[in-house]
């Protein structure tokens, strides 16, 4: 298996604890019904001529937090993203975070 040349015991502890698999549960907007509510993609597998090779990213659980935090969260709050979930997880957040609060009951709207 390829890893990172940076923080590898990380990365390989990451993956380890995820069998070499993309642990998003449908956190991308995709159910993934056909194989148990998880993702299928793992690392270093090849998806075919137009998705090319999968490299899994170990990034945190909570696709909510920025890049610049996701630098400091430990090891066990980190799990196996394959590229296309992880932008689709983060894109999704984006989205429900600038939406209103919905305590605020619609106060502002006109």
């Amino acid at each position: 298996m390829s890893v990172p040349i940076v923080c590898a015991d990380l990365f390989r502890a990451v993956m380890t604890r995820a069998s070499w698999r993309c642990q998003c549960t449908g956190q991308c907007g995709q159910p993934h019904a056909k194989t148990d509510r998880r993702c299928p993609r793992e690392h270093d597998s090849y998806v075919g001529t137009a998705g090319g090779w999968v490299r899994l990213t170990a990034a945190p659980a909570d696709p909510a937090v920025p890049e610049r935090q996701a630098a400091t969260v430990p090891a066990a709050r980190l799990r196996a993203w394959c590229p296309a979930c992880l932008r689709a997880a983060r894109k999704s957040a984006a989205v429900n975070a600038a939406r209103p609060d919905s305590v605020q009951g619609g106060l502002f709207d006109l």
